[in-house]
């Protein structure tokens, strides 16, 4: 079995949590806790790369990412 590393995006809101793979075009997921989402989100991540591999579909990863947040006044 090999490893992948993707990158993941986690994000709340008044109904719980949202969480996407950047990498993997139409990976997403939910969940009402952090810990549900996380799961979801790494079983996600395998079946979609699972469908890739059955497919012979290249699996994109990548070796940096970068996140910031920023102030904008309006």
């Amino acid at each position: 079995m090999k490893s992948y590393r993707f990158a993941i995006i986690v994000q709340k809101d008044e109904d719980g949590y949202s969480a996407y793979c950047p990498e993997l075009q139409g990976c997403y997921t939910q969940g009402d806790t952090f810990e549900e989402v996380m799961a979801n989100i790494k079983d996600a991540i395998r079946l979609h790369v699972e469908d890739r591999l059955a497919s012979n579909e290249p699996i994109a990863t990548s070796e940096m990412v970068s996140l910031s947040s920023l102030e904008v006044v309006v």
